[in-house]
């Protein structure tokens, strides 16, 4: 395993002075931003596209300071009814995929999208319960008619750049939301279809980590991993659940906070994830993404640099010779 970071956090630093700053730090591999929700700040596969040159200076920044890229990252909402949203959105998908060929980088980092309730809709509309009966038929509308024949399409369009691994993050708001959805959407759409795990979405739904990192990872989904941590506050959920429209400021009354790696969930909890990541054989990159409003960025990345460093392993096990 190798420790890196999603690089939007130095979003404000130059390319290869952020490059600079992620050796410093000790990590091995970056996943880059390539537009949507992440920005492009340090990769912009519109501009890149047009200049191959650009392209091989980035791949030997990169290489120079024996760093290895994770994973582009693109996470929209191609599949949203403002059709200026989706098709802005599709696009950035596409010239990822063109870029993640030019780099030889075989992982895609996305969101499943969420379409609204018919072809008129506004907005999206995340089904999240089965009565009334009508949320039913906008689910299997939404599914049958919008989600896998989209993704069915771009399954077949990635592999035909070399990408087989289209990383999904499980996020709630979209259709792909947990590990049911992904395996469904594999099912149905692409075999090279699955998750970007990021634990910290799953844990506020009551999820266990480990539980189903064992699940998908039993099928080959898991693709990717977000180290990414989600703290419960029991007092607040006891009262009002765990659904929470309030702003991710309003800390002391939210039910759930997203925070730096080890400040949510206990260490034990963290070292079974990562037993279990070299379980199932995934030996790629971990990639620390920082999205905690009570750290600093440098200071909430050190802090998840140190915890991570402590369990990680880095070696190939041994044979068993007690046995």
């Amino acid at each position: 395993m190798r420790l890196g970071v999603f690089t939007v956090l130095y979003q404000d630093l130059e390319f290869e002075v952020m490059l600079d700053k992620v050796v410093e730090l000790g990590l091995e591999s970056v996943e880059l931003g390539t537009g949507n929700y992440p920005g492009n700040a340090h990769c912009d596969p519109g501009q890149l596209l047009k200049n191959p040159e650009k392209i091989k200076q980035l791949q030997k920044a990169i290489e120079e300071r024996n760093l290895t890229i994770s994973g582009l990252s693109c996470q929209g909402n191609p599949l949203h009814p403002n059709k200026e949203i989706a098709e802005e959105h599709h696009n950035t998908w596409r010239q990822t995929v063109q870029l993640a060929k030019e780099l030889n980088v075989d992982v895609i980092n996305c969101f499943s999208g969420c379409p609204g309730d018919s072809p008129n809709a506004v907005n999206p509309n995340w089904v999240t319960c089965s009565w009334p009966p009508e949320y039913m038929e906008i689910k299997k509308w939404q599914w049958d008619e919008v989600v896998v024949p989209y993704w069915k399409r771009e399954s077949e369009y990635a592999a035909s750049h070399g990408i087989n691994k289209i990383a999904l993050e499980m996020h709630p708001g979209f259709v792909v939301y947990n590990p049911e959805t992904v395996v469904e959407l594999n099912k149905r759409a692409g075999s090279n279809i699955g998750a970007n795990f990021d634990p910290s979405h799953l844990i506020w739904q009551g999820i266990d980590p480990v539980k189903a990192l064992k699940y998908l990872g039993g099928k080959g989904l898991v693709h990717h991993f977000h180290a990414k941590d989600t703290y419960l506050d029991t007092s607040n959920i006891e009262i009002n659940g765990v659904l929470d429209t309030k702003h991710y400021g309003e800390i002391l009354d939210r039910a759930w906070t997203f925070r730096t790696v080890g400040y949510g969930q206990s260490g034990q909890v963290w070292k079974d994830m990562i037993s279990t990541l070299r379980a199932i054989g995934y030996d790629k990159p971990v990639s620390i993404e920082h999205e905690d409003m009570l750290a600093s960025t440098d200071e909430g990345l050190k802090k998840a640099i140190e915890f991570l460093n402590g369990i990680m392993f880095k070696e190939k096990p041994g044979e068993m010779w007690w046995s």
